[in-house]
Parts: structure tokens; sequence; C-alpha cells
């Protein structure tokens, strides 16, 4: 039987966010989330979207010539064939990263692929969500992602990364809602705390606004 996947786009673009952030890179997005979270810039991906061939997906990437693939959402990992087309671009040589809610089980993502995993803070309203257990799953290769909207986002977040000890088995991202938390002011509280966090703003937000498919 013939793998398949609903794809909302495919599309070439910067990397925006993350450790490889200015690499060009092709974007998988995959349709459907089981999460609202208040901050979501990509709710048009929750329903909708392509069935394609796992086949078909790869030929597409390869069509664009780079080595660096990020599987995203809505929730790829929503879509169990996620794992078999991450794992079949790892087997032809690509560097994977999966940008994942945090809300499902990720002990079975390829361990080759790079997890940039959220946990849901206080603003996105999902904060129930999170699946700490997955935080064992982590290694120095992955990122677990912050998105900070307020000052108590910012509180919980230190907490969390103090008590899981993150900075210990992975980086920590910490990046704030465009439009609502002000990046200079998350900025100057980072290094006021000296908190061991990587800061990033939304690349393609800054470049391209929030236009689909960059």
């Amino acid at each position: 039987m013939v793998s398949s996947l609903r794809i909302t786009e495919i599309f070439y673009s910067l990397q925006g966010e993350s450790s490889t952030v200015g690499i060009p890179t092709v974007f998988i997005r995959l349709t459907g989330c089981p999460l609202r979270c208040g901050y979501c810039d990509t709710a048009y991906a929750f329903t909708g979207g392509e069935k394609k061939d796992i086949s078909d997906i790869i030929a597409e990437v390869e069509s664009y010539g780079t080595r660096y693939v990020t599987i995203t959402g809505g929730e790829p990992l929503a879509q169990t064939s996620c794992l078999e087309l991450m794992t079949k671009l790892l087997d032809l040589d690509y560097v994977v990263s999966l940008e994942t809610s945090g809300a499902l089980d990720v002990s079975s993502v390829d361990p080759r692929a790079i997890k940039v995993m959220d946990l849901k803070t206080p603003s996105s309203g999902e904060v129930s969500k999170n699946l700490y257990q997955n935080i064992q799953y982590l290694t120095k290769n992955d990122q677990v992602k912050f998105v900070i909207g307020n000052d108590e986002d910012y509180a919980w977040s230190k907490q969390i990364l103090s008590e899981y000890q993150l900075t210990d088995c992975c980086e920590a991202l910490f990046s704030p809602v465009m439009g609502q938390q002000n990046p200079t002011e998350l900025a100057n509280k980072i290094l006021h705390d000296r908190l061991p966090v990587r800061f990033q703003i939304q690349l393609h937000k800054l470049l391209w606004d929030d236009a689909r498919g960059k």
C-alpha cells in the first residue's frame, strides 16, 4: 500500500526560526491540528489540503535542490505517515527538522531528525496540552521553543526551563508573539536574567509579513 499524507502546501523559503535560521529550506506543511492556540498564524492548515503520495512529496522536495527540509503544520504528528516521510527523507541524506506542538508523543520520531518542540505558554490557551514526558526524548540536536506573549508567559517559561533543566538536554528558544510581545523588551529580560536561551524573531515575517508560502 502506498503511504500518503494530506498536505496544505509545499514551498521553498528561508528558514525563519531555530538553529538553521536563514538557510534555504523546503517546507512541507501538513494539514490538521488538535490544538487551537490563541497566537496561531497557520489556521488555514487546520482543514482542507490535498492527499499526496510520499513518493510524490519527495520528488517535489528534490526539485528545489536543497538539503534542508522542515516538516510543519498544523501539527504534523497528527498524521502517522509523517514518521515514514521523515525517515525516507533522512535516508536520502536530507537534514530534516520537525516542528511539533509538544502535545503529541515524539518517542517514535526518527532520532536523526531535529525536533523543534513547542511547550505551550499560558497565553496560547493550550498549556494544559503539554506532554512533559516528551522532554526525555530531546537531545542536544533538538530545540524546545517558548512562544512568549506577555509577562506571565515569560515567568512561566523561566520556571519550566529551571524545573526540567532543559538547557542540559537541548537548546531553548524564546520567541515573541509578533504584534503582542515587544521583542526588545523580551531581549532585555533575557539579558537581565542571564538566561541561557536563544532569542529569536521570525525572520520570514520581517521579510514577507504574513504572506502565505513564505
